[in-house]
């Protein structure tokens, strides 16, 4: 075999090895969320997951009196996003009151990606967009 050969198979086996050693990198899409859309929602906090790779809230609502409440899931950046955007693993608690501003689901069920929170009863607000801090910073 020629060194021409030889070094051209070594180079390809090279980067055949470096391409399958790579580790996975898993994320979904957002393409799920409908981003030309916002639905506002107010209700009680049942259940909020602060994990990796999203962090979630879980919003029960009641749209007329004497209908069936109506969970809707919230999903959210990281933790650690959440946290370099003002928010702590207590701001928001199971059986606060909110009100809630999302992209809904493409596919018409009970959830979308969280824009804002806000609690009914100090009127603080929190947002789940990164890029709002880091404009305020550059400001």
């Amino acid at each position: 075999m020629k060194a021409s050969t030889r070094s051209a198979v070594v180079l390809s086996a090279l980067v055949e090895l470096a391409a399958l050693s790579r580790p996975a990198v898993a994320h979904h899409s957002t393409a799920m969320f409908d981003r030309d859309k916002l639905v506002t929602l107010t209700g009680t906090v049942k259940e909020v997951q602060w994990t990796n790779p999203h962090a979630a809230i879980y919003v029960e609502t009641v749209a007329k009196s004497g209908e069936e409440p109506v969970l809707w899931v919230t999903e959210l950046t990281s933790p650690g996003n959440l946290v370099r955007m003002g928010w702590a693993k207590t701001s928001i608690k199971v059986g606060d009151k909110v009100t809630v501003e999302l992209n809904p689901l493409r596919d018409g069920k009970k959830g979308g990606w969280l824009k804002k929170i806000t609690l009914i009863d100090s009127g603080q607000s929190f947002t789940n967009d990164i890029f709002v801090q880091e404009k305020a910073n550059l400001k």
